[in-house]
């Protein structure tokens, strides 16, 4: 009887966002009071709450932003990323997600990220992805079992990166097919979007996906190839013009900081209709390991600050994964808000943390989120008291030392040619040096003394 009544209030829900989508525009206002009714969650109300605020204000970027999302994007998919994203992923799957966290004693995350591939047709200098052997695949089968096993937990929301997923492409559509309540986010390189794939983008309507981009023309081509620009341009434009929902994602190092932050190359964005961005700085980790690539611990405050400015003032949404640890409350990755399934199907904390305890072919979903890597990573989450400095890799090392140690992990990369011990003391300068200006942000904007628990309320996201 309550899955029945389950079942008979999700399709009057659908219905109704439905009803609303068919005059966006005017209906923004009935959408903001529908999202109040969903929101349980105190998190969620607190987000809706601020929603609304900010869309109060119809000469501001945010309500431009929503505007030019809700009209410009194809009816198709419009509906069903509402329904998705905001509905399944958010409002019913993260109640679900923490039912599921209490039964089974420890974390049910809000994202699977997984790689359909190791293959890719770039070789870009310092890829995160590039120590793995460019042959091993996950077969269909493991791919569905994983997303299935994942809806009953209240998972919506898969991403997918390698390798380059866009080899899998015909896997891919056929998992979307399958699982229409799931929304499917691309990592992709850009290049092998066409004009069919963007259809079947269309036609589903829960594909998006993120294109890679180094800067404007001369640093995207440096580090990945001759023409690679200009083809992600002609990507966009083919989306744009079915009205299909995509963004970037940028890489920020030591030579391309300043381009990435600049307002040239967010107008840009802008104008080519991207509606997302997520930033991440340069990992040392992969193909080609290089200290000197990472965005100084000087540029890396810069960013954050060029983020804030951009949230104010274009009409883009753009997530600054490392600095965004205030906002989540620290690392979001361990299984806590999300995690790692390679390409050999190991089971990672994170895309940029390559260890591991247990591997998806051999075991259940739910067996994966209880391993004790996972285990160690929530028991110390966050990993500081200062959410500036989030992560266990790049600003707390002795983290991931203690952690690998304490689990038994195994290192998952092809050439596994130092220990976690060295890698921890190789980024300590980094860290140390990081340290000492994210402290003095964090003390001038009176947050010492703060945990973070006590301080914000988004264990729930």
């Amino acid at each position: 009887m309550n899955l029945a009544a389950t079942y008979v209030g999700e399709k009057v829900l659908e219905q109704g966002v439905k009803l609303i989508l068919n005059n966006p525009e005017k209906n923004i206002p009935r959408l903001i009071t529908l999202a109040e009714k969903l929101a349980r969650d105190p998190y969620h109300r607190e987000m809706v709450a601020n929603v609304k605020k900010v869309l109060e204000n119809k000469e501001g970027n945010w309500y431009q932003f929503a505007r030019r999302l809700l009209t410009t994007t194809h009816p198709n998919i419009r509906q069903r990323l509402a329904m998705d994203f905001f509905v399944n992923s958010t409002f019913i799957g993260v109640p679900r997600q923490k039912e599921w966290a209490a039964k089974l004693g420890v974390a049910v995350p809000w994202a699977i990220l997984m790689d359909p591939t190791e293959k890719c047709n770039l070789h870009c200098r310092g890829c995160w992805a590039g120590d793995y052997q460019r042959a091993r695949e996950l077969d269909f089968a493991t791919m569905d079992r994983v997303v299935t096993e994942g809806e009953k937990l209240g998972i919506n929301f898969i991403v997918l990166s390698g390798g380059e997923p866009m080899m899998r492409r015909e896997d891919i559509i056929r998992l979307a097919e399958k699982h229409p309540d799931q929304v499917f986010h691309l990592f992709t390189n850009g290049t092998l979007i066409d004009r069919a794939f963007v259809d079947d983008m269309v036609r589903l309507g829960n594909i998006t996906v993120a294109l890679s981009l180094e800067g404007f023309e001369e640093k995207t081509d440096a580090r990945r190839g001759k023409g690679v620009f200009a083809r992600v341009m002609q990507a966009m434009d083919l989306m744009r013009e079915a009205g299909a929902v995509y963004g970037v994602s940028v890489t920020y190092s030591r030579n391309n900081t300043e381009e990435l932050g600049s307002e040239e190359f967010v107008d840009m964005l802008v104008e080519k209709g991207v509606a997302f961005g997520w930033y991440f700085t340069y990992i040392p980790i992969g193909k080609d390991v290089d200290l000197e690539m990472m965005a100084t611990p000087e540029q890396r405050a810069w960013m954050f600050d060029r983020i804030q400015y951009f949230r104010q003032t274009k009409p883009i949404f753009l997530v600054d994964f490392w600095n965004d640890g205030e906002a989540s409350n620290g690392c979001i990755a361990g299984g806590r808000r999300y995690f790692h399934i390679n390409a050999a199907g190991e089971v990672e904390p994170c895309a940029f943390v390559h260890y591991s305890t247990c591997n998806i072919n051999h075991i259940s979903l739910v067996e994966a989120l209880q391993n004790p890597l996972f285990r160690a990573y929530q028991k110390r989450q966050p990993f500081n008291t200062n959410l500036r400095r989030p992560c266990p890799l790049i600003d707390n090392p002795e983290m991931l030392r203690e952690m690998v140690a304490e689990a038994g992990a195994r290192s998952t990369q092809l050439h596994a040619d130092e220990t976690a011990e060295e890698f921890a003391a190789k980024l300590a300068p980094y860290a140390r040096d990081w340290g000492a200006i994210a402290d003095r942000i964090w003390n001038e904007a009176g947050k010492a003394g703060k945990t973070a628990a006590g301080d914000r309320c988004c264990q729930a996201h």
